[in-house]
């Protein structure tokens, strides 16, 4: 978790995944990335999962994502 400004901001590359892969939650002053890849079988090829604590100031309402051209994704967050 990076300060900037007034806002915090968790980046991510998932560029190995397709954006309806990709699933960003928020609870408790987490955030938790999760993706799946799928096979043509139906198998999961691949995975991503991260879990972040962001700092207690996070204003829990504010938290956005944009995922990038290049396969960033950027979570941000205002402080109080």
């Amino acid at each position: 978790v990076r300060a900037q400004g007034d806002t915090y901001q968790v980046v991510a590359d998932v560029s190995q995944f397709e954006p309806p892969d990709i699933v960003v939650t928020t609870s408790n002053c987490y955030v938790a990335i999760q993706a799946e890849k799928m096979a043509e079988d139906g198998t999961v090829c691949d995975t991503f999962t991260h879990k972040c604590q962001l700092p207690e100031d996070t204003d829990p309402l504010s938290v956005s994502c944009t995922l990038t051209e290049t396969g960033t994704l950027v979570i941000t967050a205002r402080r109080r």
